[in-house]
């Protein structure tokens, strides 16, 4: 078994308000969490509510994440899109350099890039969207960590390219035994039980596995793991983790 972890990152997805329609506390979140994944613009947030996360943010001294998506804010990213990956690797360059020109009037900067939903998903296995990806990261920064789903190509193709992969895992979602998340359209695909969510931290902490939907326990070997901030009930389920880490002697903490 691994050793046990005395630090994990606690992230989350936010600045996700659009239209003036909030999808999650931002402020009680950040309140919690150690790195935050803001919206671009492309799959939700707008200039003025984007900005204001971050300003919160910064209060905070959380690491900042951009959560770079699809172009498909009506389907909140959650839908695949075959992009040409010259058009993708540019649309993820925007992204990025969007959201630091706003963190940067707030005294902050983008840390890290954490692909959002379909994107995400996609990569695990998408060859050429997952190089189109690095690409825009690369053009921005060829520095600039990026956080991943363990075991999919889109870890080789960063790891080949010179940049630091962020391993993840979910404190909320389901696990297929490759690994994979649920399909959010597939049943257990979100967990909304706090006991549950808590434990899953500990164990990804403990033990660096995750419980499959089957029972099959996966290696992820994460630095990070996700709380996703648009959950119902996400306040109560990230007090809960961060209830039952301090509990356990583990601290909350960036992994930059």
């Amino acid at each position: 078994m691994p050793p046990v972890s005395t630090t994990i990152d606690l992230n989350a997805d936010l600045g996700e308000t659009t239209a003036g329609n909030p999808v999650a506390d931002d402020a009680a979140m950040l309140g919690m969490v150690s790195s935050a994944n803001v919206a671009t613009g492309f799959h939700a947030g707008d200039p003025h509510t984007i900005a204001a996360t971050l300003a919160a943010a910064a209060e905070h001294g959380v690491s900042l994440g951009a959560h770079i998506a699809y172009h498909d804010p009506a389907a909140f990213g959650r839908r695949f899109v075959d992009y040409e990956p010259g058009m993708l690797a540019s649309e993820t360059l925007y992204q990025i350099g969007a959201l630091d020109a706003l963190a940067r009037a707030q005294g902050l900067q983008v840390r890290y890039v954490k692909p959002h939903g379909a994107l995400y998903n996609a990569i695990v296995h998408h060859e050429a969207q997952a190089k189109a990806v690095i690409d825009g990261i690369k053009a921005f920064d060829r520095d600039l960590p990026v956080m991943l789903l363990p075991g999919g190509v889109a870890c080789d193709i960063a790891e080949r390219a010179g940049l630091r992969v962020i391993r993840e895992a979910f404190a909320d979602r389901g696990y297929n035994p490759d690994g994979t998340l649920v399909s959010r359209r597939e049943p257990n695909a979100v967990m909304h039980d706090p006991e549950q969510v808590a434990q899953r931290v500990l164990q990804v902490a403990e033990t660096g596995s995750v419980t499959a939907i089957d029972g099959t326990e996966v290696q992820v070997q994460a630095e990070s793991v996700c709380v996703h901030g648009d959950s119902p009930g996400s306040v109560e389920l990230t007090r809960s983790v961060v209830e039952r880490l301090g509990q356990s002697g583990i601290t909350i903490a960036s992994f930059l």
